[in-house]
């Protein structure tokens, strides 16, 4: 059983980090702001996930998995609030969400 568990904890552990990898190439390689927070704000609500899954596999039904619980929730909270915050302040300052290259203000 332990094989089993360690087996699907490692799974688990490498997935979230292949999306978080993923979403800091798309961070790198996307052409404007707006992509690149999508590309970033999607794969760093899953990647935690999966990793902290993973970790909890290996704690166990001690006490760190109430606290992994707990910084899971809060990653989730604050992820998704602060890609949000960061989209409707780009906005608020002229950054067009067309796809343009060029700042606010160059048309």
């Amino acid at each position: 059983m332990d094989g089993l568990l360690d087996i699907v904890s490692w799974l688990l552990l490498t997935t979230g980090g292949v999306f978080v990898f993923i979403g800091g190439v798309g961070a790198l390689r996307m052409p404007n702001l707006y992509t690149r927070m999508h590309a970033a704000s999607i794969t760093d609500s899953i990647g935690p996930i999966l990793i902290i899954a993973g970790v909890m596999l290996q704690a166990g039904f001690t006490l760190p998995i109430v606290k992994l619980a707990a910084i899971l929730l809060f990653l989730l909270l604050t992820g998704p609030t602060a890609s949000n915050a960061l989209a409707s302040a780009a906005l608020l300052a002229g950054t067009k969400p067309g796809g343009s290259k060029t700042p606010a203000g160059e048309d």
